[in-house]
């Protein structure tokens, strides 16, 4: 498997799939660019999902965020294809990201995405 940056998201069989169960991802080192001034903005992304079928594998995840790194991306905007992009990969039962992003010009920023499969059907 690659070491570098991916917008690849790989995944398994879900070894439990007859059962709901969460799983949490804690990433606290995202970085993207401001697409307006170019600078540096850090945020912390939490990322839980109920999974159907397929899980999403750690590496893989890792160089997905890390792909970010030299990206300028609103904070809207990479919190709903993070989440658009796990959706496509994997169509868990549900999922919440969480991107909550450090105070830069004295503001913070928290933007949550949720999807159920459900409530989608």
């Amino acid at each position: 498997m690659s070491s570098q940056p991916s917008k690849e998201i790989q995944t398994f069989p879900n070894p439990a799939a007859d059962r709901d169960y969460e799983i949490a991802f804690d990433v606290p080192e995202f970085t993207c660019l401001c697409p307006l001034t170019g600078q540096p903005d850090f945020a912390r992304f939490t990322i839980k999902y109920v999974p159907d079928q397929l899980c999403v594998e750690l590496k893989s995840l890792k160089l997905y965020m890390w792909s970010y790194r030299n990206e300028g991306a609103f904070h809207e905007k990479v919190t709903n294809t993070i989440a658009d992009d796990i959706i496509k990969a994997i169509q868990p039962r549900k999922l919440t990201v969480v991107g909550d992003f450090f105070v830069r010009g004295g503001i913070g920023t928290i933007v949550t995405v949720t999807h159920d499969k459900k409530k989608q059907a």
